[in-house]
């Protein structure tokens, strides 16, 4: 048996100002042409049964137009692979907070689509053999969570398929590519050896816990961290892994594919420059260099510069800078202090201490931010609310002494 494993597909997910000439967000429909081109894989690879699991949309609440171009392509699906059942599950994006709530997942079973949103569902196939233990993000996070095995006893399918989304051990927290909010997992609770196969979702990069258990990652590069995931492929080139797309399994054996599907844009992340000792003009020669040698048009860029001095950060050619973000469909130049700047602590005499604004702006400077934020506006932000909070604590104070 072929099965086909997708997860993480994130429709209706926006990012950055650019919009269409048909006003939509430039990256939400980037999201639905990955998705489109991989059911247009699937339905070449005609597989024999479809999972997703987990995070269909990005949000509880999708807009109509996500809601329909995804009915349109599972449509598209139940068409073209009338016999291929197709078993998707929520993950923690799809998963309301209220039990009132209903979830849109549920739209889908009009299509014959097997929908798991608050309990756990065993699915049993009997034209392929085959049961799956569907288990959506909301069931995986109660006190009381099912046992995550198969059917006990002889009799039942001869395939068993578990189909969850979580965090697996702390895969990704080294580079912070895993999303928070996700149900903890452990080889424990999957038990691999009890299964022909786990489809995991909730972690962006193509991934085995075993052999027979995988993430297969998301379509796109999403948050929290795109750029930590263009690394964690770099680590994994040896396995001939790279870029984004979704599994084929062949069933009993668990022998996997990845099937790349072609990105709508790139991301770029240039080779990363120190600017200790280098005053702004020769700092804005070499981000020139690094920028003119790449294709940047149309393009999701990011410059990372060490060992940038306030001073010098300011006299930068921030007109130069503005028409490299014009060009590019985003270009974050993520500028770092030096380490002395990052570290200055209480010390002897004739040491001066940092103001609380200074420490909180060389801490915002140097936390990694998810792809969509510019720094800039994001420490000035961060030192206007710390400078509106003192001034209403000085106007309350100044209140009460009256």
């Amino acid at each position: 048996m072929k099965l086909a494993h997708l997860a993480d597909l994130h429709l209706g997910f926006r990012q950055f100002d650019r919009q269409t000439s048909k006003g939509a967000n430039q990256r939400e429909v980037d999201v639905a042409e990955v998705f489109k081109r991989a059911v247009d894989d699937i339905l070449e690879q005609k597989p024999e049964l479809i999972v997703v699991a987990g995070d269909l949309f990005h949000s509880v609440r999708p807009t109509n137009a996500a809601i329909l171009y995804c009915f349109r392509h599972l449509q598209r699906l139940r068409t073209g692979l009338p016999n291929t059942p197709i078993v998707v599950i929520a993950g923690e994006h799809d998963t309301p907070r209220s039990t009132e709530t209903g979830s849109i997942l549920r739209l889908y079973e009009a299509l014959g689509v097997e929908i798991a949103v608050e309990a756990a569902r065993r699915i049993v196939l009997p034209k392929l053999d085959c049961a799956v233990l569907a288990v959506p993000q909301q069931a995986l996070a109660r006190a009381d969570r099912p046992a995550l095995r198969p059917e006990p006893g002889g009799g039942g399918p001869t395939l068993n398929v578990l189909v969850t989304h979580g965090v697996y051990g702390g895969l990704g927290e080294e580079r912070g590519t895993i999303e928070y909010g996700g149900a903890e997992l452990s080889r424990e609770l999957l038990a691999p050896e009890k299964w022909d196969y786990i489809a995991l979702g909730h972690y962006h990069t193509a991934q085995s816990v075993a052999t027979n258990a995988w993430y297969s990652g998301s379509l796109e590069y999403l948050p929290p961290n795109p750029w930590g995931q263009l690394q964690d492929e770099a680590e994994q080139k040896k396995s001939k892994r790279s870029g984004k797309g979704y599994l084929l399994v062949e069933l009993p054996g668990a022998r996997v594919t990845f099937r790349p599907i072609a990105p709508v844009r790139r991301h770029i992340d240039l080779p990363p420059i120190r600017g200790a000792g280098l005053n702004a003009k020769e700092l804005d020669a070499q981000i020139a260099e690094r920028l003119g040698s790449a294709k940047i048009d149309d393009q999701i860029v990011r410059l990372l510069v060490w060992d940038v001095d306030r001073a010098v950060a300011r006299d930068l050619d921030h007109a130069a800078i503005r028409g490299y973000k014009a060009r590019a469909l985003n270009f974050q130049l993520d500028l770092r202090r030096p380490e002395a700047q990052r570290n200055i602590t209480a010390a002897g005499p004739g040491t001066k201490r940092q103001t609380l604004n200074e420490t909180v702006r060389d801490f915002l400077g140097r936390r990694p931010l998810d792809a969509e934020l510019n720094r800039e506006t994001f420490v000035t932000l961060g030192v206007e609310y710390l400078e509106a909070a003192g001034r209403s604590d000085a106007e309350t104070g100044a209140g009460g002494s009256a």
